[in-house]
């Protein structure tokens, strides 16, 4: 197309050339027609403009040619070079099919292989967690049972030590008891003495003052006869010696009462150490009360424990049964070389709320019998009280066998024993305690 248009370009310009020197031959061959000089020369010019332009033409035809040849290659290189891309395009495509395919393959087996794997690995899991609950399991039953002989032998020691206090107690008071008792004999025996003395010191003034009426009489009279027998005792019992006599038992008399008092003084500080004692016991019997208090929280809180770590291990064996059941995956059959045995816990209740309904109802054991301390007024005061009830020392000592079925069926005989009251001790007020 171009080289056609170029021919017709060519073409034209040579008939458009070819025409003005036609018409000048024809002007020229015409002899009626005059050219000017001027206009022959403008022309010329113009020729002349012509050819030169028709050159340019010429050449420009030739360049166009020869990008319109240049641009024919490239393009025949193009075709080339795209079926080229496209053979090659294609192989590629082949072969990254092919690659990708034989990855394929490969992720298929070995997703064959971890199907596998996951399976061993699942079936070593459980069994390793059967066993492992197993071993907890059977820790925990000995744990239970280690904490019962501790909590018992615990328990049967306290008790121990409060029979022994109570035994101490008990003997204490009867020694205090006789101490009294004896304390009261010596008063009456004393004061039996001191009147005895008191008699006889009266009838001997009565008799002093008689004698001494009859030795004035004697004064008066007139010595006409001799000394008769009366008046020979009456000399070996002069005056003097009566004095004598009645100065000894005056000073007996204080002798008794300073021995008296140092008795009573003797008796008061016995009595205070007695009364220390027993508070000390009182105090002794409280901490170990809460220390019992406080063991049996703390066995319950370990059985708490217990109890919800396997509720939560069965949860777990639960939740994980359902998560199978639930994904509709085939049961896998446990090889645990340990039998399953149930919990000792299992079968035996961990809190009062799962007793049953008979062993549930408390069992309460008062203690409110004083018959065995017996009661005295001192001076009409009253002794040490027992002290208020705290947490751990419920009014009477009530113990519920509720509280303690939780822990063990051997340990109720041994908390539920009688736990006797702290008596109140006072003295009786005799007639003769007034003369103290």
């Amino acid at each position: 197309m171009a080289d056609s248009a170029s021919e017709s370009d060519t073409d034209g310009a040579g008939s458009s050339s070819a025409t003005p020197m036609s018409s000048s031959a024809s002007n020229s061959c015409k002899p009626g027609i005059v050219i000017s000089q001027f206009r022959l020369e403008e022309l010329t010019n113009r020729l002349a403009s012509l050819q030169q332009e028709n050159k340019v033409l010429k050449i420009e035809l030739e360049t166009f040619k020869l990008k319109c040849k240049a641009l024919q290659e490239e393009n025949r290189d193009l075709r080339k070079a795209s079926v080229t891309i496209q053979a090659r395009a294609e192989q590629e495509e082949e072969f990254i099919s092919n690659t990708l395919f034989k990855k394929i393959q490969a992720l298929q087996k070995e997703k064959e292989t971890l199907a596998v794997n996951y399976e061993k690995e699942e079936e070593f899991l459980t069994n390793e967690l059967s066993r492992k609950l197993m071993q907890l399991q059977h820790e925990k039953a000995e744990l239970e049972q280690h904490l019962e002989q501790e909590q018992e032998f615990q328990v049967n020691k306290l008790m121990k030590k409060i029979k022994k206090m109570e035994n101490d107690t008990i003997s204490k008071q009867l020694t205090l008891e006789q101490l009294r008792r004896e304390k009261i004999d010596l008063e009456n025996t004393l004061e039996q003495e001191q009147e005895a003395l008191v008699n006889r010191l009266w009838k001997r003034m009565d008799k002093l003052e008689a004698e001494k009426r009859i030795l004035q009489e004697k004064l008066d009279q007139p010595v006409s006869a001799p000394p008769s027998p009366r008046d020979v005792s009456m000399e070996i019992d002069s005056p003097e010696n009566m004095m004598r006599h009645i100065r000894f038992l005056k000073n007996e008399v204080e002798r008794l009462k300073k021995s008296l008092r140092a008795t009573e003084l003797q008796h008061t500080e016995k009595r205070a150490q007695y009364i220390e004692e027993e508070r000390h016991m009182r105090e002794e019997n409280i901490r170990l009360q809460r220390k019992l208090q406080r063991e049996m929280e703390r066995r319950e809180a370990l059985c708490r424990q217990l109890s919800e770590s396997e509720s939560s291990l069965e949860m777990d064996d639960e939740r994980y049964f359902n998560e199978m059941s639930a994904q509709g995956l085939r049961a896998r059959t446990v090889s645990s070389p340990i039998p399953y045995t149930p919990s000792p816990s299992s079968s035996r209740p961990i809190s009062p709320e799962a007793l049953p309904e008979k062993e549930h109802q408390p069992r309460q054991i008062q203690t409110s019998d004083t018959t065995a301390f017996p009661q005295h007024t001192h001076r009409g005061t009253a002794s040490a009280r027992a002290p208020s009830a705290g947490p751990a020392d419920t009014p009477d000592h009530v113990l519920s066998s509720s509280y303690l079925a939780a822990y063990s069926p051997s340990l109720l005989p041994a908390l539920t024993c009688p736990m006797p009251r702290y008596a109140t001790f006072t003295t009786r007020e005799t007639p003769q305690s007034k003369f103290l």
